[in-house]
């Protein structure tokens, strides 16, 4: 017998209530929605603010409801004082046009109304809770939220992290909503005052004529126990685990404080109350500090489980394969139809964007459908088409086993896909993106119109929608119009690309606004040779396997094959182009994968090529790079954001493509956080999180884009490991993180309040992600619910439909014949 450990065969009933329960309801839920045509209801029950509710409160003070209260902007203030109530009112329609910045006219909103409650200084480090009522009055409205400014007037001091801005409240009309926001973080020991306001952001098809917000019972309150908000250390008497579970194959752990293992050196595995594993808490010395890890791989058989640790237990979670994560598609996918844009979304809002147009050469394109970007209205077509590509991909991993989720995430993807054909002009040129706040009238030459929608033709954009394009037309050939219309325009879109990147290199942006800005010429080298791999399969065509052979030899020039040094062997990632001056990195969109993509797509059109064993080599070493990463943050699963050098920001142009909106001391910002990192050879740090210092923050793209690469590479070589390493990025986001909290409304538990400022609360919703803690490398995820972190966005809902996909598929490259294989099975 091992010590410390017993492990006992139970495969019986196990630990069913709970989660037989949760399951019924929700597939009532599930089939009262009509399988996602209206939204799912909101599980607040199991909410990060449903915990903040039951917090013993240790002390309490309550503010003055009728003296020290100002109105501002377009509102108007009652008091009343009997019930402690103050009142804002403003009425939503302004008879004028929404106003922006002069660079960015139409990135606008009509106003907003404030109440101000001045404090006059007073020190509130005694409390670190604020509570307070809100009741939103205002029937038909549909999506209410209040934005909360927290502001301290004394000089900063050590110790304390500066608000990342306001914290907007997601609220529902008619009724009191008891809020909370914990403060124990931020500077309050000279407070000016507290600023609760909303933005005019036009009307909504529903929206009254005039919105009441009434504000009650606002307190100080002292807690015992605030959420953790930054740092490595799992938080404090919680097991930090996969909420949603684990696979059946690779590792399965789970973690605890030092403290917590200190003091409950045992766990123990149940399954319906009987133990079926009880080990030791190994301690960890790590580069993140000391960690208590459990350990409880050897459980192979899928079932439902519990972890406990003294007097911790976890709730209910499963051991499987890929089924375990099904309801996770079904919420995430109702996250994105609730984003959809000209379209009437029960319950979130009408028909949306009519007379929105995007121009070019004297044609007037209608720029409405597709699904909005994030918390805001905006649109990306690039996104839109990445999005449904990933639904795609999703639907064909589960069709066999779980044919009515394909099905709807099938009809999905062509609501996406649909958007991405009417945006094109015909000429290479499309209507590309926009950046929206408001809602608009529907009224075509009315006052709020819009005419700016971008336009562009850029390269990496026509390749990528060739790509798409082909790959769609196998996947919905029973529409043979449909199909052969995506034919035509992959054919079409992939000549378009091919003749600007001659022009233009990697394109002649127009803004920096697009999705696509950071680009760089290995990536686009990568993006050729994946599309062009796949109008190979479409057509047979010689010539574009010729094409993804040649951007392919680029594309390996621009990798890191030896060793940094002779003391660290990373080795494997890819520079920005073959100079090797500045590695690939992302902030906030993350195309990582396509390295993978590309290589996969090689390996399986063209398994006979004599460059095939370099392709090979190629995966691998970028497989080893991966592998190598983790140690950094071991033994959470998050795949570091990568190896970076010290001297990137004298490339400027690449420096400004990737750091948006960089302030002025930039340069002084990245030599602090590349110090911050973990020195790997001479001139070289690996970062845990990205080097970042704009509101373009969160890491859930960027993880999970590695991620897919990991999952690709482990399929190439057959390497568990890589899959493992992949999965960890599921892991990570439904809790498996020092916060202990599920990164999507809905799955698991502990889910944050996020900022949908549009369109409101949706079950499924994710994150742009954890950011970092100011220059440090260490994590932040503060309870402010702002943007761009706590921000949602349908890219993060698309990197979890593509990981899982990725997960789910086959070894495609043994045994492929040419470009006979069934096109529809190529990664990426």
């Amino acid at each position: 017998m091992k010590p410390f450990k017993t492990l006992i065969l139970i495969t019986s009933a196990l630990s069913i209530t709970m989660v037989a329960a949760a399951d019924a309801t929700f597939e009532e839920q599930l089939i009262r929605s009509g399988h996602i045509h209206t939204p799912l209801p909101l599980d607040t029950i199991n909410s990060l603010e449903h915990v903040a509710s039951l917090k013993p409160v240790l002390a309490e003070e309550r503010l003055d409801m009728y003296d020290g209260w100002h109105v501002s902007g377009l509102g108007t203030m009652t008091k009343d004082r009997d019930n402690g109530i103050v009142e804002l009112r403003y009425a939503t329609f302004t008879g004028r046009r929404a106003t922006g910045s002069p660079d960015d006219p139409d990135y606008a909103t009509y106003g907003g109304a404030s109440l101000s409650k001045w404090l006059d200084g007073q020190d509130l480090s005694g409390y670190n809770r604020l509570a307070f009522d809100i009741r939103p009055v205002a029937p038909g409205l549909r999506v209410a939220n209040m934005n909360l400014s927290f502001n301290n007037g004394s000089a900063p001091q050590a110790g304390y992290n500066p608000p990342t801005g306001a914290h907007l409240i997601n609220l529902k009309e008619g009724r009191w909503n008891r809020c909370y926001l914990e403060i124990a973080d931020l500077q309050r020991d000279s407070m000016k005052n507290l600023d609760f306001y909303v933005t005019l952001n036009g009307r909504d098809q529903t929206t009254p004529d005039s919105i009441v917000y009434q504000i009650a019972n606002l307190r100080l309150q002292k807690i015992a126990e605030p959420e953790k908000v930054s740092g490595w250390e799992p938080k404090e008497n919680v097991i930090v685990y996969s909420m949603t579970g684990y696979d059946t194959r690779g590792r399965k752990t789970a973690l605890v404080s030092e403290s917590t293992a200190l003091s409950n050196p045992n766990f123990t595995i149940t399954a319906d109350g009987r133990t079926v594993l009880s080990g030791k808490i190994k301690v960890q010395n790590t580069s993140l500090g000391r960690i208590g890890e459990i350990d409880f791989t050897e459980i192979k058989t899928p079932g439902i489980y519990e972890i406990k640790v003294g007097d911790l237990t976890s709730r209910p979670f499963r051991i499987g394969k890929e089924e375990i994560w099904d309801n996770s598609q079904w919420r995430v996918l109702n996250y994105i139809f609730g984003q959809r844009c000209g379209y009437d979304v029960p319950g979130i809002h009408g028909k949306c964007h009519t007379d929105l147009y995007a121009v070019h050469n004297g044609m007037k394109l209608p720029y409405s459908g597709g699904w909005h970007d994030a918390g805001d209205l905006s649109q990306q077509t690039f996104q839109t088409a990445e999005v449904a590509y990933a639904l795609m991909r999703a639907a064909r991993s589960v069709e066999e086993r779980n044919p009515a989720l394909s099905a709807r995430l099938r009809e999905e993807a062509r609501w996406g896909l649909d958007f991405a054909l009417r945006t094109r002009f015909g000429d290479g040129y499309r209507a590309s993106s926009m950046g929206l706040l408001i809602w608009q009238d529907g009224i075509q030459d009315s006052f709020d119109d819009i005419t700016t929608v971008r336009v562009q033709n850029l390269p990496v954009d026509n390749y990528t929608y060739a790509y798409i394009e082909a790959y769609a037309a196998r996947i919905f050939e029973d529409d043979s119009g449909l199909a052969a219309l995506l034919r035509r325009v992959a054919i079409e879109d992939f000549d378009y690309a091919e003749r600007e990147f001659s022009r233009n290199g990697l394109g002649n942006w127009r803004t920096m606004m697009e999705h696509t800005y950071n680009t760089s010429m290995s990536q686009m080298m990568a993006t050729i040779a994946w599309s062009a791999s796949q109008l190979y399969v479409l057509t047979g065509n010689p010539r574009y396997a010729n094409r993804a052979r040649q951007a392919a030899d680029y594309m390996l020039d621009c990798q890191q094959t030896e060793p940094l040094s002779k003391k660290n062997d990373l080795r494997g990632f890819f520079y920005r182009d073959r100079d090797h001056r500045v590695p690939v990195h992302y902030i906030h969109q993350s195309r990582d994968q396509i390295y993978m993509q590309a290589l996969e797509s090689l390996l399986a059109t063209q398994p006979d090529s004599p460059d095939a064993k370099r392709w090979l080599e190629a995966a691998r070493l970028y497989g080893s790079y991966v592998k190598g990463l983790m140690r950094y943050t071991a033994p959470y699963g998050m795949i570091p954001s990568g190896v970076y050098r010290d001297d990137e920001y004298k490339d400027n142009d690449s420096f400004e493509h990737l750091h948006l909106f960089a302030p002025d001391n930039a340069e002084e910002l990245y030599k602090l956080q590349f110090a911050n990192g973990v020195k790997v050879a001479p001139h070289f740090s690996v970062r845990r999180f990205p080097i970042w210092f704009s509101i373009f923050n969160g890491n859930t793209a960027i993880h999970t884009s590695t991620g897919i690469s990991a999952a690709i590479a482990g399929r190439m070589l057959d390497d568990p490991e890589l899959s493992d390493i992949a999965r960890e990025q599921l892991y990570w986001t439904v809790g498996k993180n020092p916060f202990a909290q599920s990164l999507i409304y809905g799955e698991g538990h502990n889910y944050p309040m996020m900022n949908s400022f549009s369109s409101g609360e949706i079950t499924g919703e994710m994150p742009v992600g954890i950011r970092s803690l100011g220059n440090s490398d260490e994590p932040y995820w503060p309870q402010i619910n702002n943007a761009c972190y706590k921000e949602v966005w349908v890219t993060s809902a698309g990197k979890w439909m593509l990981l899982l996909s990725e997960l789910a598929e086959k070894n495609l490259i043994p045994g492929v014949n040419s470009r006979r294989s069934d096109s529809r099975d190529i990664a990426g």
